[in-house]
């Protein structure tokens, strides 16, 4: 591998005081933090509790890094939507009515985002980080001749005009902030992706060129390699057992043993919560349980070209070299094989009904992945109230697409730097 330099970056390291920094996670949003965090001269270690990076909600990535395609689940119109699929065969969405508490007090305020006005600001505040992410993503691209199996281009596919209505805020929200995009009917969405299936009804699509696909656990392991090169000390296998006010900073209890550092970033996915709640940082967070499934491409003629994503059961579908990624499906309840049944069912279908002849998906692998989720669909980053404890969390289903961007604005908020892009909206401070 190239040795490892540093991004050029405007900001100087001149008056910066060097800090040692844990950053507890090693999903792609933590590598992303620890790389940029080392780049800007700290002193860096992660720290994750399985073998290696992104072996969680990251594995189960959709694949894509899509900022125009990019937005909160809590669209006008969709809990409508919803209640009608819950009892199909298909469905986007797994949830048995029950008496969880939580749940329902986090679906009142994830109904309350529905509402236009709100929709249009939680999605500008994803594009605005997420095309930010997209821009750094491709300088360290080209920086460090990084390939993790990309391919350009993504492809909303609409079965019924139904989904092209519900589509509609999104799509006048493309064109008034200038993202390129162009609405397709059938034809012209089988010119863009010829190997599409004929027999599967589609009302038209909406093309995003800008937007693209790629291997998500390969791309963290790549820039895992590289923060090493620039000081990154990685720790797997160990699990922080909490987080505690010191003289100095914080420390992080391990194994039973005190740990002090400067500041900690949590960037651990759903077990941010636990790590949270004893410094008294609470926020309308609920774990949504996400599906994916990886099928070997066995006739390429009728494989994908590059991303797609069907609207009907929100499964986004990513050509990843030699396989076909399917990656959606919000399940907001315990586990159960049932649920679990009716996820696969749901990928199969989606990846079958338009590419029936390209992949062996009965003999797909399966897996799954736990996601902190705010009701408003935006992450959180930055300070929390406690003195130097940071967070960068609840990406959602965009975790990938926002993931670059993330990392390094909340490298610049530990280094006391004004970030590149406006933080409003995306921090802590919006609830209060």
């Amino acid at each position: 591998m190239r040795q490892a330099r540093r991004v050029p970056d405007k900001h100087s390291q001149v008056d910066q005081v060097t800090k040692q920094v844990a950053v507890i996670g090693g999903g792609i949003s933590g590598v992303c933090t620890a790389f940029f965090l080392a780049d800007a001269g700290h002193d860096v270690v992660l720290i994750e509790r399985h073998q290696n990076v992104a072996q969680e909600s990251s594995f189960a990535s959709s694949g894509l890094v899509a900022p125009a395609y990019a937005g909160p689940s809590a669209v006008p119109g969709m809990p409508r939507r919803i209640l009608s699929a819950l009892f199909q065969s298909e469905s986007p969405v797994l949830l048995k009515p029950g008496l969880d508490r939580a749940l329902w007090r986090w679906a009142r305020r994830w109904v309350a985002e529905c509402d236009l006005d709100r929709y249009r600001i939680n999605r500008t505040r994803l594009q605005r980080l997420g095309l930010y992410s997209q821009g750094l993503l491709h300088r360290m691209r080209e920086y460090y001749q990084l390939d993790y199996e990309q391919a350009q281009g993504v492809l909303q596919l609409f079965r019924t005009e139904k989904d092209l209505k519900l589509a509609e805020p999104g799509i006048a929200l493309l064109a008034e902030n200038g993202i390129p995009h162009r609405q397709v009917d059938t034809d012209g969405a089988r010119a863009i992706e010829p190997a599409l299936a004929s027999d599967t009804a589609l009302a038209g699509a909406l093309y995003l060129p800008q937007d693209e696909a790629g291997n998500c656990p390969l791309f963290a392991r790549r820039i895992k390699h590289i923060a090493a090169d620039i000081g990154v000390q990685f720790h797997f296998g160990r699990r922080v057992e909490r987080i505690e006010q010191d003289s100095r900073g914080v420390a992080l209890l391990i194994d039973g043993q005190r740990f002090p550092v400067d500041a900690v970033v949590v960037a651990a996915g759903a077990d941010s919560e636990r790590l949270l709640q004893p410094l008294g940082v609470r926020l309308p967070l609920y774990p949504v349980r996400q599906y994916a499934a990886a099928a070997l491409i066995r006739n390429f003629d009728n494989a994908p070209k590059a991303a797609l994503a069907d609207e009907a059961y929100k499964v986004e579908i990513a050509r990843l070299g030699s396989r076909i990624r399917l990656s959606g499906v919000a399940q907001l309840t315990p586990d159960s094989a049932s649920l679990k049944e009716r996820a696969m069912r749901t990928l199969i279908k989606a990846g079958s009904d338009w590419f029936p002849d390209a992949a062996g998906y009965a003999q797909a692998n399966f897996w799954s992945g736990v996601r902190l989720v705010l009701p408003d669909g935006v992450p959180v980053l930055g300070p929390t109230p406690v003195r130097d404890v940071y967070i960068n969390m609840a990406q959602a289903e965009s975790g990938w697409t926002m993931a670059v961007g993330a990392g390094k604005l909340v490298s610049d908020m530990v280094s006391g730097q004004a970030p590149d892009i406006d933080a409003d909206g995306l921090t802590m401070a919006r609830y209060g």
